[in-house]
């Protein structure tokens, strides 16, 4: 009786699937078995750009699975104007770059999804390899920039989910003139010492969320550039790096502004900054507005709360100019713990463009287990609660 139950079962399911359009099962492209190599030697690219076409042909829901194993990818870009605004990127495997950092490093990118809607990575790892331009480029020689691991460009409704990446040569993900992007439970590390290697830089793109990553760089773990608007970043551990960062900003005349950021539930240890804003001395029609960085925990951070102005990443040839951004309406609320230097907080800004209405509540910023202290240059403001260093506004 129970076998002609199951049975009768599974006859109506399927009847049901048969009939009822609305369900449907992805179409999958494992690019295994469209020649891909999972011994990381042989170049895979064709295989999953051949998987892409298939994908991007469709007009329902599709899959492209990667295996477990290591496939090596140069230079790929995945071009959009599909038919299909529903593609997951399953990844159980590694993705390698090339060993020989001239292959890609002279590229603006690695991988690259441009003009894409709809497009989902989950899963697996990204080694960008990038550990022998590092090298060459601490040794003072001529080399090339190194390319990005992960760009998404002019593209929309899009995910990255569980996703790790290691040792960029650069920006580990880029996300670039984008709409609507959900980051999620990404993972990012490289060395406290390799240069430029940049977490996640938004730039030009509205509407994006980063939440519960862990974010370890020799760079920001996560950096946002002009033109970013509406932009939620939370649950993020950042360490070692240079810090969550709004800039840097100003480099060009003509520039777009920054407006409604919030960073919120993030933890630093052992970075160079916390929550930092970061402008060229030189004129810039940008501003910077509307900006909340709330729940911040700093554990033996150098500059916990800092705006500088006066930012240059050179020793020789910085502008000695006044910045034109405009910083106006951003709040600091419950910012805790340690300092690694005497100043916890420091507002560096510009004299003709002051900060203005900037907002300090519930702070408790020690060092070595004395209160820190707080260093002001043209800046106007106001303090609510507990405040930790105390002000300096006004002084």
């Amino acid at each position: 009786m129970a076998k002609q139950m199951n049975s009768f079962i599974l006859v109506v399911l399927l009847l049901i699937l048969f009939f009822d359009s609305s369900i449907s099962i992805p179409m999958t492209y494992n690019v295994v078995r469209l020649g891909a190599k999972p011994d990381g030697i042989t170049d895979s690219s064709k295989a999953f750009l051949d998987a892409w076409t298939k994908a991007c042909g469709l007009t329902e829901a599709a899959t492209i699975y990667v295996p477990e194993g290591r496939f090596l990818l140069g230079k790929t870009e995945f071009e959009g104007g599909c038919k299909n605004n529903n593609i997951t990127i399953r990844i159980d495997g590694t993705l390698v770059a090339p060993a020989d950092y001239n292959l890609i490093g002279d590229a603006d990118y690695w991988l690259v999804f441009h003009l894409v809607d709809g497009v989902s990575i989950s899963g697996g790892t990204l080694d960008g390899q990038g550990a022998r331009l590092w090298t060459c480029k601490r040794t003072g020689k001529s080399c090339p920039m190194g390319g990005t691991t992960l760009k998404f460009m002019n593209s929309n409704n899009s995910g990255i989910y569980g996703l790790s990446l290691i040792n960029s040569q650069m920006f580990h993900i880029v996300i670039y003139k984008c709409d609507n992007v959900n980051l999620q439970r990404v993972t990012i590390s490289a060395p406290w010492d390799s240069p430029n290697t940049d977490g996640i830089h938004v730039g030009f793109s509205s509407n994006v969320t980063i939440t519960n990553s862990y974010i370890g760089t020799g760079d920001d773990c996560v950096s946002i550039g002009p033109g970013t608007n509406n932009l939620w970043v939370e649950g993020v551990a950042c360490g070692p790096g240079h810090g969550i960062s709004i800039g840097s900003l100003g480099k060009e005349e003509d520039e777009s502004g920054v407006r409604n950021v919030t960073v919120k539930n993030v933890n630093f240890t052992g970075t160079d900054n916390g929550v930092r804003i970061k402008t060229w001395a030189k004129p810039s029609s940008g501003f910077v507005s509307d900006i909340l960085f709330q729940n911040a925990t700093m554990n033996n951070v150098k500059n916990p709360v800092i705006i500088d102005q006066n930012y240059c990443d050179h020793k020789e040839k910085c502008p000695d100019q006044v910045s034109g951004i405009k910083i106006s309406n951003v709040t600091y609320q419950d910012i805790i713990g340690t300092s690694a230097t005497e100043v916890g907080v420091k507002f560096n800004c510009s004299w003709q463009n002051p900060c203005s209405g900037i907002t300090l509540e519930d702070l408790n910023l020690t060092y070595k287990n004395q209160p820190a202290k707080a260093l002001c240059s043209h800046v106007d403001g106001c303090t609510r609660g507990f405040v930790l260093p105390d002000s300096c506004f006004g002084n």
